[in-house]
């Protein structure tokens, strides 16, 4: 019965057939197509069934016939078509009429007589109505100029051949001068200037369009002869700028009514679609309009104008009602299906009800959560923006600062390692000076580059000895090279090459590309220096190493400010290649890299040769000194020179507690932490990612400390290996690092890392951490192994439901903070199924899933309001809780006090 009276409801709306209706029209820009348009969805207002297609082919063949293939594509009924040229549309529209689909043709005919009908007017009829309006007015002689359309378009030939057979019998009308208008007004008025003599004889003025009419009365207004010729048009359209109201305007004094049939083609679309009689050849009439008549016919225009808006508003109420009965018929249905399903299912559906209510409470917090959010990133981002010029300012000034105390501590630290004894903690000296030399070399990339980028710093070029500088260059290396047991040759084809560049820049790209070199070339390697001219105006100078290479998106990046790349064995600041390649640009040229994985790399530099490329600011005529090569070199080569590790003997100590897995790839920083550590726990070292991972795989570590930029594998993606394995997702995780910005550590806390450390830190404060994080999980497994309810120690005599607890348990610890943390993903988690995991949870703790889980995180809120330094909000998130409101609603459901009135009473 239900199924019935819907759809019984819903057929009412179908029982008007709707018909598609496509119209191709040649060309709808000109006034009179776009009124056959209008009059076309004049009509169309009294069908408010019909599906009206419009297509404009704008003069163009083939574009209407792809536009007609369009339209059967989208399944029309009928097909009105105004053809552009008769031959070349006669197949297209052959193709529609025998698929059985009506044709209309408008205006225009084909080559074909396969068409349903015609609609048109007649242009013989329409030139010789003019001839006879124009015979009629001539009581004594007159001279009549013919103003035609376009040469061989069949309009202008027919309307031209009406006009001569209507006048050709009458001696007092003479055709004295033809112009052809070619349709538009100003080129009508261009033909008539020229024989503008003629015109001052003429009586009448016969334009076969209403736009040239209207050009031939400018001209007559500029010759003064307005006043004794008469200008007739054709068209006689209505509304602004039509031929109704140039005549009733009297700038024509007639004008011949040129029907546009857009109504008759609907009005006989419709009796075809329909199935009812009607005409294949409606040839439209014409008359004469003129002041006798023109007000009449603006009258009907009017009203015609009128009815049409009053059959607009109509349909619109229509609308309006036809909506409110099928909202109100939908209305209806709905509430006897409400009505019978809840006299069937009424507990059901209360019960339904009351879990909607609830779900729309968590998803409208939800979604206010997820919108503050998004208002606080759109924040974020803009400030962002506006900061991020002025951190680059505030670093170029107090990059400035440093280089004095760094100079200081440099001349110190030379004067104590120069001492014939050695001071006391000289290995740490030498830690110092190469520390400080690095810090010295980062200071002044970072001058150097906002120099070029941003003070857009001009180079001091001049004409020096290209291999020669290169080679010292070179030479300063030698000594690290045989350090590294590295091979270093500079290799030259010529033996000295001119080439204009400034000392003072250039010796950075070529220092950076062969320290560079040097840090990514294994032991035994080689690196060649080879200068060359490439026969194309460039002196080219390569660096070439078998080191271990880059993939291509590390070549892709690595010219971009900052890029570092995670799994290089050495790291650095991310400036030096982009500078070098500003310097190389600054100077006209170009730097290129090749490089395979594991099979080296080489970087080349091309400077064109000659002075051209650049302009007379950029030289300098008096030589530039050179620049210390000595002190460059240190600045590059300090990270070449190792300090000596210093191993305590403490085979007689006793074994340690606890141990620490310290992951480090800074040889330095890893022997100083681990000299330190070593006082206080076992300490295992890895100098990358995969050791690491299988050292704490092997020795299951009591702590984790890592920094974050490591070889192979980045400090983020090991602390997320670490904690999604079984084996070692318990083990604390600490990670150092030097990206201090929040985004930066909220990107590592969500890694799952426990404490997250920005350098420089203080040991001490590193030392606390440790044996806090080490402390608090010893009290959690106490915890978890001793007191596993919660409130009162249960008897578990299976060792299977031990292990399901201890399992559980850990699950839920882990994921404590999580907010997104639910049920489903306990039961991934332990492999049962979610009806499994409740009558498990439920027979042994005596709670479902979902209390235990907030009974956890109350007991967690309340140790840590009770016990540690926490605002609200951060013991909110720590506890998994999206919304500081909704955690504070179930605090004081459990204890009874808001959690501000629980952490001020235990203040007190």
């Amino acid at each position: 019965m239900l199924i019935t009276f819907l759809l019984s409801g819903c057929g009412q709306d179908n029982k008007k057939a709707k018909f598609t209706i496509g119209f191709s029209q040649c060309v709808g820009s000109d006034l009179w197509r776009r009124t056959m348009l209008e009059e076309m969805k004049m009509e169309l207002s009294l069908h408010p069934g019909a599906n009206f297609i419009y297509e404009d082919a704008g003069g163009n063949s083939a574009q209407q016939i792809q536009q007609v293939r369009r339209l059967l594509d989208k399944g029309i009924d009928l097909l009105i078509i105004s053809p552009n040229e008769a031959r070349p549309l006669t197949p297209i529209v052959e193709e529609v009429y025998n698929r059985g689909i009506p044709v209309i043709i408008i205006d225009r005919k084909t080559a074909s007589p396969l068409y349903t009908s015609y609609v048109g007017a007649d242009n013989y009829q329409v030139g010789k109505i003019a001839g006879q309006y124009i015979s009629s007015q001539a009581t004594t002689p007159v001279n009549l100029i013919e103003v035609m359309g376009l040469p061989g378009s069949s309009p202008a030939i027919e309307r031209d051949r009406g006009l001569t057979e209507a006048i050709r019998d009458n001696k007092n009308v003479r055709l004295k001068a033809k112009v052809y208008g070619n349709w538009l007004k100003e080129h009508a008025e261009k033909q008539l200037w020229k024989i503008r003599e003629q015109l001052k004889d003429a009586s009448y003025i016969f334009a076969q369009n209403d736009v040239m009419a209207a050009g031939a009365r400018n001209i007559l207004n500029k010759l003064n002869l307005s006043g004794s010729v008469k200008v007739i048009g054709v068209d006689a359209l209505p509304g602004t700028g039509g031929g109704l109201e140039m005549v009733s305007g009297k700038m024509l004094n007639a004008s011949l009514l040129y029907p546009t049939g857009g109504k008759e083609a609907i009005v006989t679309a419709f009796r075809i679609l329909s199935k009812e009689p009607f005409s294949r050849e409606n040839n439209m009439q014409s008359l004469v309009i003129d002041s006798s008549n023109v007000q009449l016919m603006k009258m009907q225009w009017n009203k015609i104008n009128s009815q049409q808006k009053d059959i607009e508003k109509q349909q619109a109420l229509l609308e309006e009602q036809r909506a409110v009965y099928n909202s109100q018929q939908v209305v209806l249905n709905i509430l006897v299906i409400t009505l019978v399903l809840t006299i069937v299912l009424g507990g059901l559906a209360s019960f339904s009800l009351m879990e909607n209510r609830k779900i729309n409470k968590s998803l409208e917090a939800k979604n206010m959560e997820i919108l503050a959010q998004r208002n606080q990133l759109v924040e974020m981002s803009e400030k962002a923006k506006v900061a991020a010029e002025a951190k680059l300012n505030f670093f170029t000034n107090i990059s400035h600062e440093f280089r004095t105390p760094l100079t200081l501590m440099l001349s110190v630290v030379d004067d104590l390692l120069k001492q014939d004894r050695m001071p006391e903690g000289g290995k740490n000296i030498q830690i110092i000076r190469k520390n400080a030399f690095r810090l010295l070399k980062l200071v002044n990339q970072l001058l150097d580059y906002r120099k070029i980028e941003y003070d857009k710093q001009k180079i001091k070029a001049s004409e020096n000895d290209l291999v020669a500088y290169v080679r010292e260059i070179t030479e300063s290396f030698r000594h690290h090279a045989q350090k590294l047991n590295v091979q270093l040759n500079c290799i030259s084809q010529d033996r000295e090459m001119k080439v204009w560049f400034d000392t003072q820049m250039l010796d950075k790209v070529f220092f950076n590309l062969i320290s560079n070199a040097l840090k990514f070339t294994r032991d035994k390697g080689l690196v060649y220096v080879r200068i060359w001219q490439d026969g194309e105006g460039y002196a080219c100078v390569a660096v070439e190493d078998n080191g271990i290479g880059m993939s291509p998106g590390e070549t892709g990046q690595l010219f971009n400010q900052f890029y570092q790349a995670d799994h290089t064995p050495t790291v650095g600041s991310g400036i030096g290649l982009s500078l070098s390649r500003e310097i190389v640009r600054l100077h006209q040229g170009m730097i290129e890299v090749k490089s395979e994985k594991w099979n080296g790399s080489v970087f080349t530099v091309r400077l064109p040769l000659g002075s051209g490329h650049l302009s007379q600011e950029e030289k300098v005529t008096a030589q530039e000194d050179m620049v210390d090569l000595d002190r460059q070199s240190k600045l590059y080569t300090a990270d070449f020179d190792l300090v000596p590790a210093v191993k305590k003997s403490d085979a007689l100590a006793a074994p340690k507690e606890f141990s620490v897995l310290l992951v480090e790839d800074n040889e330095d920083l890893l022997q100083y932490l681990e000299e330190k550590l070593s006082e206080h726990y076992e300490v295992y070292t890895a100098g990358n990612g995969p050791a690491a991972l299988n050292l704490a795989f092997q020795w299951v570590p009591d702590l984790i400390l890592s920094d974050v930029v490591i070889p192979d594998l980045s400090g983020k993606s090991l602390c997320g290996k670490l904690k999604s394995d079984f084996r070692t997702s318990h083990i604390p995780v600490v990670l150092l690092t030097a990206q201090n910005s929040i985004e930066q550590q909220i990107s590592g806390m969500n890694a799952m890392a426990d404490l997250y450390i920005t350098k420089p830190f203080n040991f001490d404060f590193l030392l606390a951490s440790i044996q806090n994080l080490i402390r608090n999980r010893i009290k959690l497994k106490e915890h978890f192994t001793s007191d596993i309810s919660g409130t009162e120690k249960l008897a578990l005599p299976k060792s299977l439901d031990r292990k399901f607890i201890n399992d559980f348990n850990g699950i839920i610890e882990q994921n404590l903070s999580n907010d997104k943390f639910s049920v489903d993903d306990i039961c991934k988690e332990i492999g049962v199924s979610r009806v499994q995991l409740y009558r498990k949870v439920k027979a042994l703790l005596g709670y479902s899933v979902s209390d235990y889980i907030l009974n956890r995180r109350m007991k967690k809120a309340e140790y840590l309001l009770a016990n540690e330094d926490y605002t609200i909000a951060e013991v909110t998130y720590m506890i998994g809780f999206a919304n500081p409101n909704y955690f504070s609603t179930a605090f004081k459901s459990k204890y009874g006090c808001t959690p501000t009135e629980f952490k001020k009473q235990r203040q007190l």
